[in-house]
């Protein structure tokens, strides 16, 4: 997101009880729902973590890595200014809900260096914010009470009002895994869970994350070398599926390989080495291109005839690829690659994120 000074230099500070930057809590990852008296769940929301401080003059927007995201969400601030009350510290998420729920491709499209794509976009695809914890309010500092507590009182002085919204809660384990389970389809990609005594850890991995986990048959299209070891090191395999017309789409990428494991992918993949390989990656979607983020060095990537199968695990699709890195569990011979298709791919059920805030 740029090295963008947090605030200008000398600026007075905030008229609230803490200031900022403060890095958000963090989560663990399990793949088991926690259960308990102490615990608390919450669907766990795909945007742009936020810290949002508001003194009744002065608005910030905290990214996670204590970047100000203001100038990316022009249109947030100025209705967070409407419907947040002053005073008030609030952690929650940045989101951007579209005709299938959210939408995370159109909230990267905004991380975009002119202010006038920016406002184009803004006023195309307008943004969210679901609170979710509450660091201050009233001029007291609630970092050291326990959650309990600050969602109690986030509860009494929030407004739902869009685009401002509260996530739901419950004690109810037996809901949370219904959450999980039902939620996927609006876009969301889990539980969270906390403890009711937690009082606010910046930067702690404290609270527990529960994702979804899959695993899919994936054709390997291409690879990229590890940097700085070109020709003596794969650092990633890219990964392909066909679609229903047979067109051959990168997906993803996987690099959980130890470094004695990717020197030896070197001559593993020779034999599948082809400058122009037919029926690889080209007529459908290829493996990203150069950004503003990253170099051609980092993008460079080698292309593979599709000949191998390998299983990979993947937590959630963005559209129709992989939202995060997969992991590598096995070499599949045995598959032939046509069959490797997004038809193996489970697609939740739809639903409307009206029914995620339970609004009729």
């Amino acid at each position: 997101m740029g090295s963008l000074v947090f605030r200008a230099a000398g600026a007075s500070p905030m008229k609230l009880p803490i200031q900022p930057p403060i890095r958000p809590m963090l989560a663990l990852l399990s793949r088991t729902m926690p259960e308990g008296d102490d615990i608390i769940y919450e669907p766990k929301w795909d945007g742009f973590r936020a810290l949002v401080f508001w003194d009744g003059d002065e608005m910030l927007i905290q990214s996670r890595d204590t970047k100000p995201l203001n100038r990316y969400f022009p249109e947030l601030e100025e209705s967070l200014r409407e419907v947040l009350s002053p005073g008030v510290v609030v952690d929650g998420e940045v989101v951007i809900a579209g005709p299938s729920g959210l939408d995370f491709d159109s909230l990267q499209l905004r991380i975009h260096p002119a202010e006038s794509r920016v406002r184009k976009l803004a006023a195309e695809t307008p943004s969210s914010f679901v609170a979710f914890d509450l660091l201050a309010a009233g001029g007291q500092d609630l970092m050291q009470a326990p959650f309990a507590e600050r969602r109690s009182k986030l509860e009494q002085i929030l407004k739902p009002k869009p685009p401002l919204y509260l996530t739901p809660a419950t004690a109810d384990r037996a809901q949370g895994e219904d959450w999980f389970n039902r939620f996927e389809g609006a876009g969301l990609d889990g539980v969270i869970a906390k403890k009711n005594s937690l009082p606010y850890k910046p930067n702690e991995r404290v609270m527990i994350k529960i994702k979804h986990q899959r695993t899919a048959d994936c054709v390997v299209g291409g690879f990229r070398w590890n940097r700085g070891e070109e020709g003596k090191s794969v650092g990633s395999l890219l990964l392909g599926l066909y679609d229903d017309s047979g067109v051959f789409h990168h997906v993803g990428h996987t690099s959980s390989f130890k470094h004695a494991e990717k020197r030896a992918l070197v001559e593993f993949l020779e034999p599948y080495r082809d400058k122009d390989p037919e029926g690889g990656f080209g007529q459908g979607r290829t493996p990203g291109a150069p950004s503003r983020w990253r170099s051609s060095a980092d993008m460079a990537w080698e292309p593979l005839r599709p000949e191998l199968v390998c299983e990979v695990t993947f937590d959630h699709l963005q559209g129709e690829r992989f939202r995060h890195a997969s992991t590598f569990v096995r070499w599949r011979p045995d598959k032939p690659p046509r069959e490797c298709t997004y038809d193996q791919l489970t697609t939740a059920i739809p639903i409307e994120l009206r029914e995620v805030f339970g609004i009729s």
